[in-house]
């Protein structure tokens, strides 16, 4: 093989002669992006997750605590979760702000604030991203808009069917919906579902009531 690379008219000599300034380019750009790769990476971006999780440390403690205003805007001393979604976009900690300022923005009344900021979240806790859903579809029921509301009812109980009791909860409440709107035959399937799906959570005791009282009427 030796003898081989030697030989003056070998083709893989001759390749490496035709191209070398296009290989060496190439080498030099690959070490390049696996160096800025390597800067963005532990000189940029772990110190600003560590920041942003710094700083919502606070907003944290007070959404444990359902202070909702404080969440969003902090005490004074420490900041609230819109500061981090503003100052660290593109960080973990930002995400889960928008979570926190999310429902917070739910629970002061503000819905289309919190529509926005929860469609914008995202996460792999399946039990999270459920009621994360969920509560866009109480923010969209709040403002009559029950055809979205009952989309992301939906969408909240079909997400994690492993947690019972959320997944019946949101599906009892997309039925509900749809009986108020005078769509009976697609609540009494959605019942139907629960009762089937999740027999022993509390909407899964009530779902016969609901079915037997939709299929009677005249």
């Amino acid at each position: 093989m030796t003898d081989l690379l030697h030989q003056e008219n070998h083709p893989f000599l001759d390749f490496v002669k035709k191209y070398k300034k296009a290989l060496i380019n190439t080498l030099v750009l690959t070490i390049v992006l696996i160096a800025g790769y390597f800067g963005y990476t532990e000189l940029y971006q772990k110190p600003r997750e560590s920041k942003a999780a710094d700083a919502l440390f606070t907003a944290e403690k007070y959404f444990a605590a359902d202070s909702s205003n404080l969440v969003l805007n902090g005490d004074g001393t420490s900041k609230g979760a819109l500061y981090v979604i503003k100052e660290f976009s593109g960080t973990k900690a930002a995400n889960l702000a928008k979570y926190y300022a999310g429902i917070s923005y739910y629970r002061t009344g503000e819905y289309n604030k919190s529509i926005d900021l929860l469609k914008d979240f995202s996460t792999s806790a399946k039990q999270v991203q459920a009621i994360a859903f969920g509560t866009i579809g109480d923010a969209y029921a709040d403002l009559k808009k029950n055809d979205d509301a009952v989309e992301f009812y939906k969408k909240a109980g079909a997400h994690f069917p492993e947690d019972e009791a959320i997944s019946a909860e949101y599906l009892f409440r997309a039925a509900g919906l749809l009986e108020l709107n005078g769509k009976n035959e697609e609540a009494v399937v959605i019942y139907k579902d629960i009762k089937a799906k999740y027999p022993k959570t509390e909407k899964g005791f009530m779902a016969d009531k609901y079915i037997y009282r939709l299929q009677v009427q005249p």
